[in-house]
């Protein structure tokens, strides 16, 4: 698993080996059956995580009991609860398993460490956090700009083979639609 891992950042920046191997160092398997937690809403996060296989989403739930999903995240992808990481304050969107799923994960305080000791290691995650900002950023310009039909289309795209393999109801969270209303959008499709 942890060539994986190791493929993966090299995709996103190339890291010196000795550099590398601190990473690798960090971080340790585990397993996320679905329904179980990365980070829960409430907790102080304290841990990153690269999902190897599965996929995780990550989700709030207002004042009144809604549950809105901000992200899916399939692997292989970065996990974590970003926001509370950054400023040690209690995490607000919880990371649940929906599929069975294969982590690595470590420690975020000694990946801080290496950030120091390994130049390459803080470039990597500015590059990261580039990519996540983007990311979110193209989202609220599609929740904004594009209708649900527009948003289901995207949602197709980016991730092709989620559909058959998690609840609707979390798809239209996503889409900030209602299940009724991703149910009229599929029938729409299906009849031509």
């Amino acid at each position: 698993m942890k060539d994986d891992f190791k493929a993966y950042l090299n995709e996103i920046c190339i890291i010196k080996l000795d550099a590398m191997e601190d990473l690798l160092d960090l971080f340790r398997p585990t397993n996320l059956s679905a329904k179980q937690f990365f980070v829960r809403a409430g907790a102080y996060a304290d841990k990153v995580g690269f999902l190897k296989a599965g996929v995780v989403r990550a989700f709030f739930v207002n004042d009144a009991g809604k549950e809105y999903t901000k992200q899916f995240f399939v692997g292989p992808s970065l996990i974590g609860a970003y926001t509370s990481l950054l400023t040690k304050r209690v995490n607000k969107i919880a990371q649940q398993a929906l599929t069975d799923c294969e982590i690595l994960e470590a420690n975020y305080s000694e990946l801080e460490a290496l950030y120091k000791k390994h130049h390459s290691l803080e470039r990597l995650g500015r590059k990261i956090a580039e990519f996540y900002f983007l990311e979110k950023e193209q989202k609220e310009l599609e929740m904004g700009l594009l209708d649900a039909d527009q948003r289901y289309d995207i949602f197709r795209d980016r991730f092709p083979h989620l559909e058959s393999s998690i609840a609707q109801y979390h798809i239209a969270s996503y889409l900030g639609i209602s299940p009724t209303q991703l149910s009229r959008i599929r029938n729409k499709r299906a009849r031509f």
